[in-house]
């Protein structure tokens, strides 16, 4: 699992962060620390290499296209943010909140998430690699044509989740504490479960392939 640091101060470029002032634009960040509600002007198409949002709020900001290269957010609450076709590589996200949140046509590579709540968020038809949901939960999410590789959920709560048309390889669910499938286990194929998962998806797994159990 990818180490991803709870302080601001066990980032390794957190003496290098400058602060941050005035409205978010398409630009070239670099080591800049961002705090609090932010304001956005046309950020789409932008990048963040190396920079850290702690405590952050966003409303409705349209970052589509934007790239997150070795970020940290921490404390944040996103909510309506439009990062469709974005992406994000060696990233950690901890303590957030992300909600209403599109991510379409994302590629997530080598990011952690740890203790964030996820809610009606689409990541549909997105390319995830490497990732971590590590004691989160994931409530009306979509993963429907997404490709999951190497994706686990250690700890994680999943409500309403969908995987409809996903394409699973590598994909460990054995840790989460509870898998509430909206698709039941269509969307399971290449997907990798412990016994006692299995046992509880049993009856779901029987009606799918039209099985009556009877004693």
């Amino acid at each position: 699992m990818q180490s991803v640091p709870d302080r601001l101060d066990d980032l390794p470029y957190a003496h290098l962060l400058v602060p941050h002032s005035g409205p978010l634009r398409g630009d070239r960040y670099d080591t800049v620390r961002f705090e609090g509600p932010l304001e956005v002007v046309s950020a789409g198409g932008g990048s963040f290499l190396e920079c850290a949002f702690t405590g952050t709020e966003l409303s409705g900001a349209r970052l589509r296209q934007t790239r997150f290269n070795e970020v940290w957010v921490q404390g944040s609450r996103w909510v309506a943010v439009d990062c469709a076709e974005s992406e994000w590589q060696d990233a950690g996200l901890v303590s957030t909140v992300l909600a209403g949140l599109t991510a379409y046509g994302s590629a997530v590579r080598r990011v952690v998430l740890r203790q964030c709540k996820l809610e009606a968020v689409n990541l549909r038809g997105a390319v995830l690699r490497d990732v971590v949901f590590e004691d989160c939960l994931l409530r009306d999410v979509d993963f429907g044509e997404a490709k999951l590789t190497d994706v686990s959920f250690p700890g994680s709560t999943l409500e309403e989740v969908r995987l409809s048309g996903a394409v699973l390889k590598q994909a460990d669910f054995r840790g989460a504490r509870s898998l509430g499938l909206t698709d039941g286990p269509h969307g399971l194929r290449g997907a990798i479960l412990g016994s006692a998962q299995l046992f509880e998806l049993a009856p779901q797994f029987a009606q799918a392939l039209g099985i009556t159990v009877k004693d």
